[in-house]
């Protein structure tokens, strides 16, 4: 027997509480999107093998805690790497989903979460697979940091005329994936947040994001989703170039917001993404993005997607 897992990558909008002076950290707002997906199928096998090598480490992490058969793991398709859309926790919850219907563990994803320990310090990726769409989680206690997952506080539908505009130059990648490998020291050791930016993002989420997204407001949605992504990027300048991953981000950042709602960096970036109602401005955004990214750097990715609602699906071969 074969499990095929197919899920759908990410776009994190950011973390509203750096502070933790309320007693809990982080928190997330995000995505789950159609394109790019992982796809995976896993089987039974005489010994462990797989054609990448980043499902052993996760494997391991199962084994841990879980007896069960060796297995082959083959990754059908990917979700690019290192570039801010949840390649590493879609594959290690994938894989966890994979193992468990195979062989029967009756694992929940908040089990398998705990287990590979990926969707622990932003549940983003998390609930990406579990249920999709527009997701707020509620951070971890301060005391409780990869022991707990973190709460759902609210998810919504996307609705399907929404598209998003994705961007991911070839240029920023190998600096960032650098970047991205040391991003549990960086978190360990990073700066607290003022309080009153913590209750600045929190407010815009609260008092604007959240309002417009359940009114269907787009043009509001989109000016509070890039009011709270510019505040975290002036946050987090350094470890950037400046308010963005790069010099590349910041223009295109400015090109987006030419034709769309908004313009956000994803995590560390490079990727950058947009959203609009208007199929007509998205492809234009396109158009002047792809000729931004083969002027100025290496070229790259930009296409146009929807939200995925549903997260990961699974079957049995």
């Amino acid at each position: 027997m074969v499990i095929k897992v197919r899920a759908p990558a990410h776009l994190h909008t950011g973390n509203p509480d750096l502070s933790g002076d309320m007693g809990r950290l982080f928190g997330t707002l995000g995505f789950a999107i159609e394109y790019p997906y992982l796809e995976i199928e896993v089987r039974e096998a005489g010994k462990d093998k797989t054609n990448d090598e980043d499902a052993l480490k996760f494997l391991e992490r199962l084994r841990e805690k879980y007896e069960f058969p060796p297995v082959e793991i083959e990754v059908k398709h990917y979700i690019p790497k290192w570039v801010g859309v949840g390649f590493h926790t879609t594959l290690a919850l994938s894989l966890g989903k994979a193992v468990s219907e195979l062989f029967g563990l009756n694992l929940s994803w908040e089990d398998i979460a705990l287990t590979v320990r990926r969707g622990l310090i932003t549940a983003l990726g998390l609930y990406a697979v579990k249920v999709g769409g527009f997701i707020v989680e509620g951070g971890f206690p301060v005391d409780k940091r990869e022991k707990v997952v973190p709460p759902l506080i609210f998810r919504g539908e996307v609705p399907e005329n929404w598209l998003f505009v994705v961007a991911i130059p070839e240029t920023p990648r190998k600096v960032l994936a650098e970047v991205r490998k040391r991003e549990d020291e960086i978190l360990e050791n990073l700066k607290k947040m003022p309080p009153e930016l913590a209750d600045r993002l929190s407010r815009i989420v609260l008092m604007k994001i959240l309002p417009a997204f359940v009114d269907k407001d787009i043009r509001t949605f989109g000016e509070g989703l890039y009011q709270f992504n510019h505040l975290l990027g002036e946050f987090w300048s350094d470890y950037q170039e400046n308010v963005y991953c790069c010099d590349l981000v910041n223009e295109g950042i400015k090109i987006m917001l030419e034709d769309l709602y908004c313009a956000c960096q994803t995590s560390w970036g490079p990727t950058f993404y947009g959203l609009t109602d208007s199929r007509k401005k998205a492809e234009e955004c396109v158009g002047k993005l792809k000729a931004f990214l083969e002027e100025n750097g290496d070229g790259g990715e930009v296409f146009i997607t929807k939200a995925d609602n549903g997260g990961a699906r699974w079957l049995r071969l």
